[in-house]
């Protein structure tokens, strides 16, 4: 069992910047990745970032250049941090983490980013 709890969200205006912060806690062990994904009010929730174990990563052509996910493994935390933001980037963003051998994904909660002045 795994779980995911998320933290960072808030309101910010157009070209601020925030940092997500996703702690993961339970049986966390073998190849695995851990991810950052959002949905805003009326659309499907979409894959925003994802970081292997290896370090390896992932972005959404929306959002290259402009947000950088790490993690750190040690403290099984991943981190998204967003800078340049847009009123197209409020939505509320979830943590997960996909485990490679059994498939198991598990999600968080989410946190909401509303990006507004």
């Amino acid at each position: 069992q795994v779980q995911l709890v998320e933290s960072g969200g808030g309101l910010v205006q157009p070209g601020g910047s925030l940092r997500l912060s996703c702690a993961a806690s339970g049986s966390i062990s073998g190849i695995n990745a851990m991810g950052w994904y959002r949905q805003a009010p009326g659309k499907e929730r979409e894959l925003v970032a994802t970081i292997t174990t290896g370090g390896g990563t992932n972005y959404a052509d929306s959002v290259k250049g402009r947000f950088t996910i790490s993690r750190d493994n040690a403290k099984n935390t991943v981190y998204l941090q967003m800078n340049s933001l847009k009123p197209e980037d409020t939505a509320v963003y979830y943590c997960n983490i996909r485990f490679y051998v059994s498939g198991y994904v598990y999600w968080g909660q989410g946190t909401q980013v509303a990006v507004s002045s």
